[in-house]
């Protein structure tokens, strides 16, 4: 099958498990296609090493039809973000930008180093011998909290208002700080040999200031453009331009292209909002991108759960997944404690703010897809036995799938007992 027939199966295969879901295990319904996703991945890995060989091979082929790093950093990142933008109230948000950008900048920053180290140590006493330097790319992989995922599961769950500001905008922000973290390590390991103050000061100038600049840009342009129209479908239709047309040219610049997508939605969803739309074009913003929204991720959160199938497992591997898993939420508690010790200091927050926080930074295909675009053929191990790229696929995997599944579920009783907190404390939720 071509790409493209492989794309409308899944997105059957994704609706037609949403849907199932509805009477059968009523879950989250992100969270019920992974889980779904996930079972027959098992089902036709038992099948293919027992009865059907054929199976397996078929499932590893389709599913290898499709750039998954293509298809979520150069494809449906731009319109996930863009929609993520739009429903971000912009007065709210900067009441919470010191708090933002220290989650931002600090939280990514420490959570690389404290993963790095900590999975450095980890092997060695595995004696896998993973060099430091390839500790601390995972380390960046795994550190910034996936804006899909948290907007597509905790985002839902009507968390109190000041947290929820706080997850969002954290999640949507975070990624040009990982997107530096990353290339700069990448550059250290598989380039020049040595992070310098002057290849930090570019990419943060090309991908941070060059996306912010860029999203301001498109964002300005779709803002007039959309004003001097007054017809519904071409208001809607220029808001697909930003993240699709606008995406591509963001990516071809070498700009980061999720700032970008984020800086647009956030001026569309707020300026253009109340004085650009008609009353048409206003009525139908919403609907369509919430319908556009939950089409992508349920085919993203579908892949994930089926990329199980591509992934081969050793028991020292299985090891380091689980102590990896525990390694990033302590790294994650440790950060958001640190920065709500100092934000205390000036404010009061809301008594579950870093547990919220903390389980609610959930890990999804962007950290995947950032693992799979590590180049093949670099060993690692005591003898060499292992491919770093494999290695690093399965314990991202493994993390990524525990963020989506257990802490997806249960950040929701969590968020029950915050409101709960705040109701008999007579505060605002």
């Amino acid at each position: 099958m071509s790409a493209y027939q492989t794309v409308c199966i899944l997105a059957a295969l994704a609706f037609s498990l949403g849907f199932l879901n509805q009477y059968l295990m009523r879950m989250q319904t992100t969270i019920a296609i992974t889980s779904g996703a996930l079972a027959i991945s098992v089902v036709l890995m038992v099948l293919g090493k027992t009865l059907w060989p054929e199976l397996a091979d078929l499932a590893v082929h389709t599913l290898s039809s499709i750039d998954f790093p293509d298809f979520v950093l150069r494809g449906v990142l731009g319109p996930l973000l863009f929609a993520g933008g739009l429903g971000i109230n912009l007065e709210a948000m900067r009441q919470q930008k010191w708090e933002i950008g220290v989650l931002v900048v600090f939280g990514v920053i420490c959570s690389t180093v404290l993963v790095g180290l900590g999975l450095w140590l980890l092997a060695e006493l595995l004696s896998l011998q993973i060099p430091l330097v390839y500790c601390l790319l995972f380390g960046a992989i795994i550190s910034p909290t996936d804006p899909i995922a948290v907007l597509a599961i905790v985002k839902k769950l009507n968390a109190p208002e000041q947290i929820a500001v706080q997850l969002e905008g954290e999640s949507l922000f975070n990624d040009g700080i990982g997107l530096v973290m990353f290339l700069t390590v990448y550059a250290v390991a598989f380039g020049s040999g040595h992070a310098s103050t002057s290849l930090v000061l570019e990419i943060v100038a090309q991908e941070v200031v060059g996306g912010l600049l860029f999203g301001l840009l498109i964002g300005l342009l779709a803002h007039f453009m959309i004003s001097a129209t007054d017809e519904g479908p071409m208001e809607l239709g220029l808001t697909m331009c930003v993240p699709t047309a606008g995406f591509v040219v963001a990516n071809m610049l070498g700009v980061s292209g999720p700032l970008a997508m984020v800086v647009a939605g956030i001026i569309v969803g707020n300026w253009t909002r109340k004085s650009g739309f008609s009353d048409e074009g206003r009525h139908f913003l919403d609907k369509f991108w919430a319908l556009l929204d939950e089409a992508l991720n349920a085919l993203l959160f579908l892949m994930i759960g089926l990329a199980m199938v591509m992934i081969a497992y050793h028991p020292v591997v299985v090891v380091l997944s689980v102590a990896a898993i525990a390694l990033v939420l302590a790294a994650r508690f440790a950060t958001v404690g640190l920065s709500f010790a100092g934000f205390r200091r000036f404010r009061r927050y809301h008594m579950y703010s870093v547990r919220i926080l903390s389980w609610g930074g959930l890990r999804g295909a962007l950290s995947l897809a950032m693992a799979i675009s590590i180049p093949t053929g670099v060993a690692v191990g005591a003898r060499g036995e292992f491919d770093l790229r494999d290695l690093l696929v399965a314990v991202t995997y493994a993390v990524v799938l525990f963020s989506i599944i257990v802490q997806g579920i249960t950040i929701a009783p969590i968020v029950r007992r915050s409101r709960a907190e705040a109701d008999s404390r007579g505060e605002a939720a």
